[in-house]
């Protein structure tokens, strides 16, 4: 298409390097939470997370994305208002009276391992990503051998995580958060410019804190942040213009499976309700290609295998019919 730029590049993981722009890479979420927005509580026990994961990676996952935190709208990932936690350090998240997440590290961590582990026991090779925002877990997830760290946060709620990821030359993906889970509901809406211009500032701060912590721009990719502090119909603006972010010079990811702008475009056909998050996979599909098709060279999603379909339709588009 023309005006879209994907480039090809390398990403340096923690101990291997995959090359990104010739063909979507698909990252499979296995959510080990109770109370996940799509899926929560059906993959908690550790057992039936490595089993789901490992169908992921035969439905042709390039990447597992585990996490277990939930961060859906109202929740206190993040930290609450309340006693300290972590300092802002990021103009993603200017309120500095971070409370206590509600789930802890240790709690995040006792989920978490044993699920990491099994996945690389049965699949050694496997690349795996963690989605937390918190630098003690990362810690430990990169010592049992994930190659990448998914910070929902962008670096701005917990001070150690760029640092951490350093120390591990681990892969990282930034996402841009508008605030925390507990204040989406209250934001004002923004117009396209404004929003599009709000993302950038808080990728190029992200980035900023990357730089400042010695990891390597080839180790960095960037998430708009689908549905992160953004309101229903901003985010089909946020898509609708997402390859001016390449501009930044880092591949870009775009989580939009199953997110709740989707169901409410889809409330007509639901009697005026939004569509529950089971009736949305045709939707997620769709918003997929779009967002291929405006640069994205990961896609974040739950149903991997028509997922894996639709990207390779989608790069067909981008490449001209060309083989990938």
């Amino acid at each position: 298409m023309e005006g879209i730029s994907r480039k090809t590049m390398p990403w340096q993981l923690r101990t291997r390097t995959q090359e990104l722009g010739r063909r979507t890479l698909v990252m499979g979420v296995v959510n080990i939470t109770p109370d996940s927005f799509s899926d929560g509580g059906v993959f908690l026990d550790p057992e039936a997370a490595v089993a789901h994961a490992l169908q992921l990676l035969d439905e042709g996952a390039d990447i597992l994305d585990l996490g277990a935190e939930s961060t859906r709208p109202g929740s206190r990932a993040g930290g609450a208002k309340g006693s300290m936690w972590a300092p802002a350090v990021h103009p993603n998240d200017k309120d500095l009276s971070l409370g206590t997440p509600a789930v802890s590290a240790d709690e995040e961590q006792a989920r978490l391992l044993p699920v990491l582990e099994g996945i690389l026991k049965a699949r050694p090779n496997a690349v795996v990503s963690v989605d937390t925002y918190k630098a003690a877990t990362a810690r430990a997830a990169l010592t049992a051998g994930a190659e990448i760290i998914n910070d929902v946060s962008g670096f701005a709620w917990d001070a150690e995580m760029a640092s951490v990821c350093a120390e591990f030359k681990a892969g990282v993906i930034l996402m841009h958060t508008r605030g925390r889970p507990e204040v989406w509901r209250a934001q004002p809406q923004l117009a396209p410019d404004e929003l599009l211009a709000t993302v950038r500032a808080g990728l190029v701060a992200s980035l900023a804190a990357a730089a400042a912590a010695g990891i390597p721009p080839h180790a960095v990719v960037l998430d708009p942040g689908y549905g992160f502090g953004k309101r229903f119909e901003e985010n089909y603006a946020l898509l609708a213009r997402q390859e001016e972010l390449l501009s930044l010079g880092r591949p870009l990811l775009a989580g939009v499976s199953r997110k709740s702008f989707l169901g409410r475009t889809l409330a007509p056909l639901h009697g005026g309700s939004d569509a529950p998050f089971e009736a949305r996979e045709t939707a997620s599909v769709a918003a997929l290609v779009a967002a291929i098709l405006h640069g994205a060279s990961i896609v974040r999603v739950h149903t991997v295998r028509p997922a894996v379909e639709a990207a390779r339709i989608a790069d067909a588009v981008l490449s001209g019919g060309r083989e990938l």
